[in-house]
């Protein structure tokens, strides 16, 4: 990644994020004081074993919980102190999620749904579907844009997911594993599409436990416990990418 992108301001920025759950004996640190920042243009890979606290960075970066403490700021708006109106047109113009479990509405068809955040946001309804439809054909299912969700594999209902993620002009992207329902020549492109967002200038952050999905990315962040505890760029990655996947 070029070093110019780091003397722009990031699109997202966490800075000594915490959150627990629970108190006293029975008390969780899911995150502890985690510092990160993604610049436009970058894709952050995030690896870890299970519970190291991946998809409560994500949740977080999001702005889908509140931390205990310390700053999330997405272009610049610090998400932890918005109010909920403004949170929530953050999420719907900026922010596209992948979620691990789809999240699609099953009275929706594919294209509704892909659709459905820019007409939250005041897009008229013909120019939502037509982005839906570019969207659709760009993760190659043109053909399923008026199917329901139960009428998908769940590979399928992944993709659209995916879809819905990047619709519009999204700066940033959270992806939860989002290659988990499929296959691998799938995976990988979707790891391109992705990749391709990525270097027309949104921010991405990819949550995977798979070290050649990770090679997509262009630094590749190391959880444990709830705390960062290793941190390589691309031109590093390999060797150590396969080192800690054994552990992960």
């Amino acid at each position: 990644m070029p070093d110019q992108q780091h003397r722009t301001n990031p699109v997202l920025r966490l800075d000594r994020l915490v959150r627990t759950h629970g108190s006293g004996a029975t008390e969780v640190h899911a995150l502890r004081g985690v510092d990160l920042s993604v610049h436009p243009g970058e894709l952050v890979a995030v690896m870890g074993p299970s519970g190291s606290g991946k998809s409560t960075l994500l949740t977080l970066a999001g702005g889908l919980d509140t931390p205990t403490s310390g700053s999330v700021l997405v272009e610049g708006v610090d998400i932890t102190t918005a109010s909920r109106r403004q949170l929530a047109a953050l999420r719907r113009r900026s922010i596209g999620y992948v979620f691990q479990d789809y999240n699609l509405i099953p009275a929706l068809t594919a294209a509704e749904n892909v659709a459905l955040p820019l007409e939250l946001d005041g897009t008229s309804a013909r120019k939502a579907r037509r982005a839906a439809l570019a969207a659709l054909e760009e993760i190659r299912l043109p053909q399923l844009a008026d199917r329901f969700p139960d009428e998908m594999s769940g590979g399928q209902q992944q993709r659209v997911a995916i879809a819905r993620a990047l619709v519009g002009e999204r700066r940033l992207v959270l992806a939860d594993e989002p290659t988990g329902a499929l296959d691998s020549e799938t995976g990988e492109s979707v790891l391109a599409l992705l990749r391709a967002r990525c270097d027309a200038g949104a921010a991405g952050i990819l949550v995977t436990h798979e070290p050649r999905f990770a090679a997509w990315a262009d630094r590749v962040v190391f959880l444990r416990d709830g705390s960062v505890v290793d941190e390589t760029l691309r031109s590093q990655a390999d060797s150590l990418l396969h080192g800690r996947a054994a552990g992960l």
